[in-house]
């Protein structure tokens, strides 16, 4: 089978060109590589494949049932407010008006995107235990722009949305501007990229460290990017992961 290259976490239509800019770099850079990024690939069978050059993975993914079987290369840093490098956080949100702090939701329909999320699942569920709060009824939504859209809409009280899609969403996303951030967990290990076990990471680092700065400007704005760092696994072995929903 060919390399695999996938970088599916942020990737959507108006990221999607810069992302394949983004890809073309990292392969000149690397000297080796498809030609193209992987979209039609299912993400876990990219991220579990022999032949796995590149791909970025979510935090707890990686460090429930991946980091054992793949190789860390590095973790993007997006330049989050409040966050190290490399580190990420939730934005709790909900209809404007309809709450002014996340401790107002006690109980209420909590959206999310899918249980072996770091920013959807484990971080909010997390954060609400150590407040004292819970949600009530789950929504399971697949996406966390679902989740989002699932609340403006009122099929869900409140959700909580990876930081940088909540900036894509506030770009890209005409329902965005119905929702108001409601609270924020702790930032945590951003979303990691990884190669195949065995594959040697450095070279990847190295080119994904030179690809960003050789972007354009617009490119690198449309992604949000800034640098790529080097993260412990312990850092990521070390979060919490709290119940799966029923």
């Amino acid at each position: 089978m060919a390399l695999i290259a996938q970088l599916a976490m942020y990737d959507r239509p108006e990221t999607a060109s810069a992302n394949d800019h983004f890809w073309a770099l990292i392969r000149d850079m690397l000297g080796h590589g498809p030609a193209t990024l992987s979209r039609d690939l299912d993400v876990w069978e990219a991220w579990q494949s022999p032949d796995l050059l590149l791909a970025q993975t979510c935090g707890m993914p990686y460090r429930t049932a991946l980091h054992d079987k793949v190789t860390l290369v590095g973790t993007p840093d997006y330049g989050l407010p409040g966050c190290a490098p490399g580190y990420y956080r939730s934005i709790f949100v909900a209809r404007r008006g309809a709450a002014r702090k996340l401790s107002d939701l006690d109980g209420a329909r909590f959206a999310f995107n899918e249980p072996l999320s770091q920013s959807g699942w484990a971080a909010p569920v997390t954060h609400m235990t150590s407040i004292g709060i819970a949600p009530g009824s789950t929504l399971q939504t697949g996406a966390h722009r679902a989740s989002a859209e699932a609340v403006a809409e009122g099929r869900a009280d409140f959700a909580s949305l990876d930081a940088l899609s909540w900036q894509l969403m506030q770009t890209y996303d005409g329902f965005a501007a119905d929702l108001g951030e409601i609270g924020q967990t702790e930032p945590t290990p951003g979303l990691p990229l990884i190669t195949a076990q065995g594959r040697d990471p450095a070279p990847l680092f190295d080119a994904v460290k030179a690809a960003i700065p050789a972007l354009s400007r617009s490119d690198r704005a449309t992604l949000h990017l800034k640098d790529i760092v080097r993260i412990d696994l312990a850092a990521y072995l070390a979060i919490p992961t709290p119940s799966v929903p029923k």
